[in-house]
């Protein structure tokens, strides 16, 4: 089974809440992650114990540029954020590099499944 893995505490509650319903990733995913996959979304720390917040479906995923990221896009993956330039610095702290705006992203977009 595949997962999802996010790193912050903050995120587990925007996905609680349904704020946070894709992730935006560093290259290109296309070849791990494929539309109607079940994953389990986790959240912690790396190499450390991590929270099963929810068993999801992916919906979509696609490949483009950071630039060609829409704002509501970027809102789905952060909703303290909508442009670009704020989520290359995102990213940039996250992957702890440079992001420039012709990097290659992965948007995945997912639905929690209700038991």
């Amino acid at each position: 089974m595949y997962a999802l893995n996010f790193y912050s505490p903050m995120v587990a509650d925007q996905l609680r809440s349904g704020r946070k319903t894709a992730t935006i990733r560093l290259g290109d995913k296309s070849g791990k992650y494929k539309k109607g996959m079940i994953v389990q979304v986790l959240a912690g720390a790396r190499y450390s114990p991590r929270e099963k917040v929810f068993e999801a479906v992916i919906d979509k995923v696609e490949v483009k540029t950071l630039q060609d990221l829409s704002p509501r896009e970027i809102e789905h993956d952060n909703p303290e954020i909508r442009r670009t330039e704020e989520m290359a610095h995102f990213l940039g702290q996250l992957y702890n590099r440079e992001v420039s705006d012709d990097a290659t992203v992965t948007v995945i977009r997912f639905s929690q499944i209700k038991h």
